[in-house]
């Protein structure tokens, strides 16, 4: 489990950094300031969350099924969210906006939340 904690937190913060050089130079001229705005709120979870999971790896032996859960939910948070954003700009900016992905951001993001619950968790159950 650690190593696919490390592992999606090196190719979230790979394409995090690709993803905002993409959006800040090419997209710029093509995206609304609407749109750029929201791919970069994508890109910036990516990264925080990234970190999150690069954390995690290094701290935790990630062997019980909540650090489990914890991982998974942000993983899954993570592609969800933002990849979601990323399809819906894009789509948008082509003209051909891609509906079905709008219901997606908002899963993503209790993924999200919900990785974040059993962080916290996590801390009050290891405090008591």
């Amino acid at each position: 489990m650690v190593l696919i904690a490390q592992l999606a937190g090196a190719i979230f913060g790979v394409l995090a950094i690709i993803f905002g050089a993409f959006g800040a130079h090419l997209l710029k001229k093509k995206f609304t300031e609407e749109q750029l705005n929201s791919f970069e709120t994508g890109v910036k979870y990516q990264m925080y969350h990234a970190l999150v999971l690069l954390m995690l790896s290094f701290n935790l032996n990630l062997d019980t099924s909540l650090e489990k859960n914890m991982v998974y939910s942000f993983i899954i948070g993570t592609f969800l969210f933002s990849f979601s954003i990323y399809g819906l700009c894009i789509s948008a900016s082509a003209g051909k906006k891609i509906r079905l992905l709008g219901p997606i951001t908002p899963i993503g993001g209790l993924f999200l939340v919900l990785g974040w619950s059993f962080l916290c968790y996590y801390f009050i159950k290891n405090f008591i």
